[in-house]
This record gives structure tokens, sequence and C-alpha cells, in this order.
């Protein structure tokens, strides 16, 4: 499993994409895709809604749990990804591609993301 060098992740498993006139987008690991097993419904904040970093803002169930999906930074929701709604497979088949999640005008950045190798170090551990 290789994380990519350019995001930035949480200690929750959600990864954060560099902004692009400040929006970034927010995803989830390759490690919590497989820890989850097959995805088949998410629920994704509404746009215009405000998420807090470290709070929950949506939830992702799989055929063996539902777990709680977090944000990592705090912002408003610009958009959320309508193909992973359409077809929540697209969180375990492209979790850094086509199954992002939603993407967050980023007001405050907490400072306890990881870089890549810090997140691979922290999943393995």
């Amino acid at each position: 499993m290789s994380n990519p060098q350019q995001l930035r992740y949480s200690k929750e498993h959600e990864w954060l994409s560099a902004a692009e006139d400040g929006v970034s987008a927010v995803g989830i690991t390759e490690h919590a895709a497989n820890a989850l097993g097959d995805v088949v419904f998410v629920q994704l904040p509404e746009v215009g809604a405000t998420v807090t970093a470290g709070e929950t803002c949506g939830e992702l169930e799989s055929t063996k749990s539902v777990s709680d999906l977090y944000s990592p930074v705090s912002g408003e929701v610009t958009e959320v990804n309508e193909d992973v709604v359409d077809d929540p497979s697209l969180v375990n088949s492209a979790p850094f591609e086509g199954g992002w999640l939603f993407k967050v005008r980023v007001a405050d950045e907490p400072g306890d993301l990881l870089s890549a190798d810090e997140y691979t170090a922290f999943s393995a551990g």
C-alpha cells in the first residue's frame, strides 16, 4: 500500500489534498478502506455545511460495520462526490482518486496532520 506523498493524513485515516484556491479534497485512506471492507453506503456532509477538524461529518457503511467519517480540517463544504454516493465501491477501488468524498474551503487546519511517511508508520503500528 502506497500513500501519495502530496497528501496529508489524519490519525482517523482521512486524507487531505493540497488546497487549490483555498479548497481541499477529503477522502479516506486505502488502509481505512481495506479495514472497512466493501463500502455499500456513504453519508456525506451537505454542501454549505460547516465541518470542524476532528469532528464527525458523515458515515461510511460497509458489509462489516458502520464507521464515522471525520473532517481533517475546519471549513465549509463546497462539493460532495456524487459519484461515490451513487457507487460507494469507488471508496474501495480508488480511495485516492475517484473515491474522494467531499471538498472543503479550509478555514483552519490543525497542526497534527501527518505526512505520507508519518501516516504509513502510524497505520503500520
